[in-house]
């Protein structure tokens, strides 16, 4: 049985739904004896004003933790390379806008100076102890890369 079609144009359509796949960089950095974490306030719905960490979809060129490293530049100018994989999330609801799988990725830097580009309407390092209300399943990727980290709050 075939399950996709040629299109006139070469491409190929399938008949089964596809997901988006994403990528997000949690950065951690220490000063004066307090943790913070690098976020963005998201310029655009859904979740519009609410923080998150920088990243996005995938490009098709691309492998996701590149995507990490582009989206973290796109969003926030800073540069980084090496970041260590916290993990995938794929619950069905995570998304509004449809089925979308993020691989998060994490490490611990020297607190960069953020600059807000793109999509993103600011960027901030917040310290742990005093982080607004985070976006998509946010809360739960940045448990999860403390513990990958060894991060107290």
């Amino acid at each position: 049985m075939i399950d996709y079609t040629k299109t006139s144009d070469g491409l190929f359509a399938y008949r089964y739904p596809r997901a988006s796949v994403t990528a997000d960089a949690v950065l951690f950095a220490q000063r004066d004896r307090q943790t913070y974490v690098l976020l963005i306030q998201r310029g655009n719905e859904p979740y519009k004003g609410y923080w998150a960490f920088p990243g996005g979809f995938l490009n098709m060129d691309e492998t996701v933790a590149r995507c990490a490293e582009r989206e973290l530049e796109e969003e926030t100018g800073i540069v980084l390379t090496g970041m260590q994989l916290v993990g995938i999330y794929s619950n069905v609801e995570r998304d509004p806008r449809g089925r979308v799988i993020t691989a998060a990725y994490t490490a611990m830097t020297t607190m960069p100076e953020a600059t807000a580009s793109d999509d993103a309407a600011a960027a901030q390092w917040w310290p742990l102890n005093a982080l607004p209300k985070l976006a998509f399943d946010h809360k739960t990727i940045l448990k999860d890369a403390k513990r990958v980290l060894k991060v107290k709050d």
